[in-house]
């Protein structure tokens, strides 16, 4: 009714869409942390970003015939292609050399204080106001990760253990840019769009080093960067799709349900078993990014 106070449904093929790619993004994870181990962390990237443009290439050639009569995209839509696949490669890259030296589950659930990092950005970037709540849920979360690295550093104390937290953190930083430029993107482009650039962009970004720092795969190694490239394609197409017909507070709680992904992924693929301060950890993140990301309710007291 006009006027009502009744907020409006979620859509639910969205969410459902969000959850699948979610999960293939979380099974690419898995793939790459294997390939990662075998080539190293730039070279798996390089052949995966590589053998994905090489995939996606003809369905985007087949896009810009039909739809567009063989125009490229206007500057804007391919401003932000090249900024979001700059920035997801620095984050790929950070991400599995420190999963290498980490659980998955570890890995993935410290990745999760991208939303409440997004929420700095806007109040550096826009000049937002930053709400009590928002400090609150960011101290928690805070906590939340305090716990996770003691309990690895505990586990696997050194250099590398260190230096995993330290890129993982780092990579998250990064994560959150890709967040806010997400939306945006599936706004301007069509999912096959978005794989595809994101890949060629990453591809053409490496390889001037990859001549030192991407040796060339074994057969085996080439199985795993194809199902990589894949299962990398298929999630942001899916993600595309989903962030193209919903808005970014419905899907970007929905990143949470990774944890059990990689999780499920990490013990059945590498023997990671979670442990209590794992998910100690993550209870608190989830809960500080849900505390500080919450809009149903009137506005906060801002400081």
């Amino acid at each position: 009714m006009p006027g009502s106070d009744v907020p409006a449904p979620r859509p639910l093929l969205p969410i459902l869409v969000a959850l699948a790619g979610l999960a293939s993004f979380s099974m690419m994870d898995g793939v790459m942390k294997a390939a990662s181990l075998a080539l190293g962390a730039f070279a798996a990237i390089f052949w995966r970003s590589t053998v994905g443009a090489l995939v996606m290439a003809p369905m985007w050639l087949r896009e810009t015939m039909v739809l567009r009569g063989g125009r490229l995209p206007p500057a804007a839509s391919l401003k932000v292609h090249v900024l979001r696949g700059v920035v997801s490669a620095g984050m790929a890259i950070l991400f599995f050399d420190g999963v290498v030296r980490m659980p998955l589950a570890q890995g993935m659930a410290l990745s999760f204080v991208a939303p409440l990092i997004a929420l700095y950005l806007a109040a550096v970037t826009l000049g937002e106001k930053l709400s009590r709540r928002a400090v609150t849920g960011s101290l928690l979360a805070l906590v939340g990760v305090a716990v996770i690295a003691a309990d690895q550093l505990g586990a696997a104390p050194g250099p590398d253990a260190w230096r995993g937290l330290v890129e993982i953190l780092t990579s998250s930083v990064l994560y959150a840019v890709t967040l806010v430029l997400q939306r945006r993107q599936a706004q301007l482009a069509t999912p096959v769009e978005v794989a595809f650039y994101q890949s060629i962009v990453i591809a053409l970004l490496l390889a001037p080093l990859a001549v030192v720092w991407a040796p060339w795969p074994t057969p085996e190694e080439w199985g795993l960067v194809l199902a990589g490239a894949v299962l990398a394609a298929m999630a942001m197409m899916l993600l595309a799709w989903a962030y193209a017909r919903a808005q970014a507070q419905v899907l970007v709680p929905l990143e949470y349900t990774a944890f059990i992904w990689a999780a499920i992924v990490g013990w059945l693929a590498f023997a990671e078993p979670v442990t209590r301060g794992t998910i100690a950890g993550v209870t608190l993140i989830v809960a500080g990014c849900a505390l500080a990301t919450r809009r149903d309710d009137p506005p906060p007291e801002v400081i």
